[in-house]
């Protein structure tokens, strides 16, 4: 027995010290590791810094400052962003509520629409790049891909001969007038890029997130963001109610009813803050006012969803209250389709996502979420009659039925033929290219653009997406996926048949749209390492891939 014991203690003994000696092994790999780490971004930081210095001088002799600066930035963020794609995915999402604050702080350049592509096109590229050495689809999920390659066909054929047409068999003049400036082929690209740029921020979203610690980083982080940009837009209405910033008061004529950028105050771009005249458009953080309208109204459904999902009761509370400045925001900013839809938004997803019948978790949140808007309201009641009036006066000037019917009407009239009359033609940020049409609703403009058969297989590609969003978020059986899930989904819903304006070709949405249908995609695979973790003897031996 004495000598079995000491066996027992001696390889006992030698096991932790072939543990210690493999932990310590171990230990120095990743000093080796973090070593190569900091080695490479110095070497990268040097190069980039040197180049874009570089590029920057010879910019500022052809274009001055405002065309160095964005230059320098430029290059200087694409090489990090193609280096390190996983953390250019992040500074993405949080440049976009934040872009056109920090767009007008650097001096409005037309290059600086554009910076947030400078961090999710090489971030792109290079998560590419690592899904084909490892053999993994980049389309997610599959089921999307026969109609998104029939829309992109479509596009294809409308950039190749109705922009190619206009680019190399222009339509004639008369003899005294002058033929006008333009690059249609130069439009058609940049129209593609706006109608289906962000699809592949689907894929983009699914690999990011690896496990459900990412998951609960990522959407923590959306609140924190949404809740940053609510205060910062209640300051900015603070600021122009005490005259700290003058908006559009004291012009004359329409001025006193036109957004204005020389009214800008502090934060985004145009805004028009007339009080006497009953009419006020705030940008928030945003280039324009409707673009912040849109982001209240989608921020919507990630504050529910964190408020009424999250594992961290600290963060649910947190997601109301950033839910709370949000409604706050729909009626400050006299943006009259933010105060329509962001409590039609809260109160659909309370039916579709089911929380409306969780009774101990609604009531006292509904009972709170009451209570705080009830109390704003009864203190400041002249805005809210305002809001209301303006909202009603609209609705009975111009219905929305009516007007996207007229919309629709027009634009099927107009229409060049069955493959639109180029893409581009309707896209506002196009027009530096050439002539561009105003079209106010989305699918009608997309009608416009790539003609009856690329609005009916981009319809294809939609339906396909909320109906495989919707399968997806029901084969969750974890309730706080679930329910994430759901509210992912009735955004997608949503969105995808929403044609009032046109949130889908623009910032926030153009952007959210796609890459949270990627974070909705992601959830039975974070449900099923949580039951792996949960089970380790049922664990799948099988190594999880890793892409960024």
């Amino acid at each position: 027995m004495p000598k079995s014991k000491s066996k027992n203690q001696k390889s006992k003994k030698q096991g932790e010290k072939e543990a210690s000696s493999l932990s310590l092994k171990e230990q120095l790999a990743q000093k080796r590791k973090a070593a190569q780490a900091r080695k490479e971004l110095t070497s990268l930081v040097t190069t980039a810094t040197f180049a874009s210095v570089l590029v920057g001088i010879l910019l500022f002799f052809v274009g001055g400052i405002k065309v160095a600066v964005p230059g320098v930035l430029g290059i200087f963020i694409i090489s990090l962003s193609y280096k390190y794609p996983r953390q250019a995915l992040y500074a993405f999402i949080i440049y976009v509520p934040i872009g056109g604050t920090i767009t007008y702080y650097l001096g409005n350049s037309p290059i600086l629409q554009l910076a947030k592509d400078a961090f999710y096109v090489p971030a792109l590229i290079g998560l590419w790049q690592t899904c084909r050495k490892q053999g993994l689809p980049l389309i997610i999920p599959q089921g999307i891909k026969t109609p998104l390659y029939i829309v992109l066909g479509c596009s294809l054929l409308t950039l190749l001969f109705i922009n190619g047409g206009q680019q190399f068999n222009p339509p004639s003049v008369g003899l005294l007038e002058k033929a006008p400036q333009e690059i249609p082929l130069g439009m058609g690209i940049l129209g593609l890029k706006v109608f289906l740029g962000y699809v592949p921020l689907l894929g983009c979203a699914y690999y990011l997130i690896r496990d459900k610690r990412d998951f609960l980083f990522l959407s923590r982080l959306q609140i924190v963001l949404i809740l940053i940009c609510c205060v910062l837009g209640f300051i900015q209405y603070l600021l122009l109610l005490t005259g700290v910033c003058q908006g559009t008061r004291g012009l004359e004529g329409n001025a006193l009813f036109v957004t204005s950028l020389e009214a800008r105050c502090y934060f985004g771009g145009a805004l028009l803050y007339s009080p006497e005249e009953g009419v006020i458009r705030l940008p928030g953080t945003f280039v324009a006012p409707w673009q912040w309208a849109w982001f209240l109204i989608s921020s919507t459904f990630f504050t529910f969803a964190t408020g009424f999902t999250d594992p961290s009761p600290i963060w649910r509370l947190i997601g109301l209250g950033t839910l709370v400045t949000v409604f706050i925001n729909a009626v400050i900013s006299g943006q009259r389709i933010a105060l329509a839809l962001v409590p039609i938004c809260f109160g659909i997803l309370l039916l579709l996502t089911g929380q409306l019948g969780n009774l101990k978790r609604f009531i006292p949140i509904g009972i709170g979420l009451a209570l705080v808007l009830g109390i704003a309201m009864v203190t400041n009641p002249d805005v809210v009659q305002q809001r209301t009036e303006s909202f009603t006066g609209r609705w009975e000037a111009s219905p929305p039925q009516d007007f996207i019917v007229q919309q629709f009407e027009e634009n099927w009239k107009n229409v060049d033929g069955p493959l639109g009359s180029g893409l581009g033609r309707a896209t506002n940020s196009a027009r530096v290219m050439g002539k561009t049409k105003l079209v106010e609703t989305y699918y009608p403009k997309v009608l416009f653009e790539v003609g009856i058969f690329g609005v009916l297989a981009f319809l294809a590609l939609v339906t396909s997406l909320t109906i495989i969003g919707f399968k997806t978020y029901r084969s969750i059986k974890n309730r706080n996926f679930r329910s994430y899930g759901a509210a992912l989904w009735v955004f997608i819903l949503f969105i995808s048949y929403n044609t009032y304006y046109y949130p889908l070709d623009v910032d926030p949405v153009a952007v959210y749209y796609w890459f949270f249908a990627g974070v909705l995609f992601k959830l039975p695979e974070l449900e099923k390492q949580d039951i792996e973790d949960a089970n380790p003897q049922q664990k799948n031996q099988k190594k999880r891939l890793k892409t960024i």
